[in-house]
């Protein structure tokens, strides 16, 4: 193993900023997927289905940007789902209480990071397994939510965040803005600060890290909080989106946010990560999502389709590396 920089700053050079150099499979797939569905698809093409997508994959690019990094470092959170159910929930009930939204976006962003740093310390400091761990806190995260709820639905939040979700400056809905807003923050950070390469570092030579002076167990509990952070903040879209705080109104998210990241090309192993391929991997599932419902294909079938995806895009992955 070669020394570690002097100075105490390590620079990992698994992280390609921006699209990957080697393309992920996504990319072979997304442009095929564009094409069949917009010859059979009615209206798939138009603008206002592209927008549409576009909303419809801004809440998982929230959650898949953390996503990428928790992944880098070997890990999965299964809880962003959960977590960001309950952020619905407590922003939405804060809302009805007439709290104010700034309010509301604080106490949901309080909850998802008080998850996240339990997930990073459960990991980190105890040592388990992170599938075991963020599925414990799956657990928590949608017990709470469903005993707050009663199970229902908490509706009567006003007009406040509904208005500001329905918004489209330069016509452009605020969903869109929101989730270009994160990507670029995201970039920044890969491009600008140690934070990204300390993560890639984590999963693929923690060792060089810890001899570089790095303290390697902070930044991985790190990681997590920032999973947790963004699963509070994509509860502000998903709230506004349906206009209420559901106990169950995001289970199954954190599916579509591991297969989006797999197959934007970040590896389990070694630290290897893209959030450009992430970010393709987003927009792939979002566009045979949306085909999808214009041919009236049933949900059940849309996620078995998404597990074809994700195995066809190792599969690509596989044969290009050979």
């Amino acid at each position: 193993m070669s020394s570690p920089p002097k100075g105490g700053h390590y620079r990992s050079t698994s992280v390609v900023s921006g699209f990957s150099r080697t393309v992920p499979g996504a990319a072979y797939l997304l442009a095929p997927l564009v094409v069949v569905f917009a010859i059979f698809g009615h209206g798939f093409a138009t603008l206002p289905n592209l927008l549409n997508i576009g909303v419809q994959s801004s809440i998982l690019l929230l959650l898949s940007l953390p996503m990428t990094l928790v992944i880098m470092t070997e890990g999965i959170d299964l809880s962003m789902g959960a977590v960001l159910s309950l952020c619905g929930v407590v922003m939405a009930t804060l809302l009805t209480k007439e709290k104010g939204l700034a309010a509301g976006l604080l106490a949901a962003l309080g909850v998802g990071t008080a998850f996240g740093v339990a997930n990073g310390v459960l990991v980190v400091g105890l040592g388990l397994p992170p599938f075991v761990a963020t599925l414990g806190t799956l657990g928590i995260a949608q017990g709470v939510a469903l005993v707050l709820t009663g199970g229902q639905s908490v509706v009567g939040i006003g007009d406040t965040l509904p208005a500001l979700y329905a918004r489209e400056p330069l016509g452009v809905p605020f969903a869109i803005w929101s989730a270009t807003a994160a990507f670029v923050v995201f970039r920044f950070a890969l491009t600008r600060t140690r934070f990204v390469s300390y993560a890639s570092a984590i999963g693929g030579n923690r060792e060089a890290l810890v001899l570089a002076g790095v303290p390697a167990n902070l930044y991985h509990v790190a990681v997590y909080a920032l999973g947790g952070f963004m699963a509070g903040a994509a509860a502000l879209l998903l709230t506004g989106r349906i206009s209420s705080g559901h106990p169950t109104a995001a289970i199954g998210m954190e599916f579509d946010a591991v297969a989006a990241v797999i197959v934007g090309g970040t590896s389990f192993e070694r630290g290897k990560g893209s959030l450009g391929g992430t970010l393709v991997g987003v927009l792939t599932i979002g566009v045979l999502k949306n085909g999808l419902n214009l041919l009236d294909v049933s949900s059940s079938l849309q996620v078995a389709s998404i597990g074809v995806l994700v195995v066809v895009a190792l599969v690509i992955d596989s044969v290009l590396k050979r």
